[in-house]
C-alpha cells in the first residue's frame, strides 16, 4: 500500500497504461510511488569523491617520515633510504606527492574500487603494491595453500600464454606480488 496518496492525474495515467499494455495496475502504482519517493535522492555511485588536496597529501607524508616540511623531508635519511631506487620525483607536483602517499600511506580516496586495465579486486596493480588485497586474502589468516591457490587463479587469467585476458605486464606484477607474500607467509 502506497504511503503517499497519488494525485488523480497519476492514477488516471496508471489506469490507462495498465489497460493499454495489459499490466497490473497495482504494480504501476507501486512504481509510481517509488519514483515519487526517490526522484530527488542522489545515487551514491554518482557521488564524486574529492581528491585529497596537496596540503593533505604533504601533511600525511610529513607525518609518516616525522618531518615538518619539504626541506626537512628532502634532508631526512629515512626518506632518502625509503625512496632509494624510485624514479626521480618533482616535489612541486601533486603527482609526486600522490606517488609517495600511495607507497607509504595507503590508498587515495576514489582509488579503492577502480576498474579497467591492471585493476584486480578494485586496485590498480601498477599504482599500488598491495598483494594481500590483490590476492583477496587476509594476511593474518591466509595459509601458504591459500596464497598458492589465489596465485594460481590469477595466473590462469593473466598468463601470457593464456587465451583469455593474458597480459605479460600484469602477469609479471602478479608474480612479484606472489613472491612478496610467499616470503612473508
Amino acid at each position: 500500500m502506497p504511503s503517499n496518496q497519488l494525485n488523480s492525474l497519476i492514477q488516471k495515467e496508471v489506469s490507462r497504461l495498465a489497460k493499454d499494455y495489459k499490466v497490473d495496475s497495482e504494480l504501476l502504482l507501486e512504481f509510481a510511488q517509488f519514483v515519487i519517493e526517490n526522484h530527488k535522492k542522489k545515487d551514491k555511485a554518482d557521488k564524486k569523491i574529492k581528491p585529497l588536496p596537496m596540503a593533505e597529501l604533504k601533511k600525511a607524508v610529513y607525518n609518516y617520515f616525522e618531518v615538518k616540511n619539504t626541506n626537512e623531508l628532502k634532508k631526512s635519511s629515512s626518506f632518502k633510504m625509503a625512496t632509494d631506487g624510485m624514479e626521480q620525483m618533482n616535489l612541486g607536483l601533486k603527482d609526486s606527492w600522490e606517488v609517495l602517499y600511495r607507497k607509504f600511506i595507503g590508498v587515495l580516496p576514489g582509488e579503492d574500487q577502480e576498474e579497467g586495465y591492471g585493476c584486480i579486486n578494485g586496485i590498480d596493480i601498477f599504482k599500488y603494491f598491495l598483494p594481500w588485497r590483490v590476492f583477496d586474502l587476509d594476511p593474518k589468516s591466509a595459509s601458504k595453500e591459500d596464497i598458492k591457490k589465489a596465485y594460481h587463479t590469477l595466473s590462469r587469467t593473466y598468463h601470457p600464454d593464456g587465451s583469455g585476458t593474458d597480459d605479460t605486464k600484469v602477469f609479471d606484477r602478479i608474480n612479484t606480488m606472489y613472491q612478496s607474500i610467499g616470503a612473508e607467509a
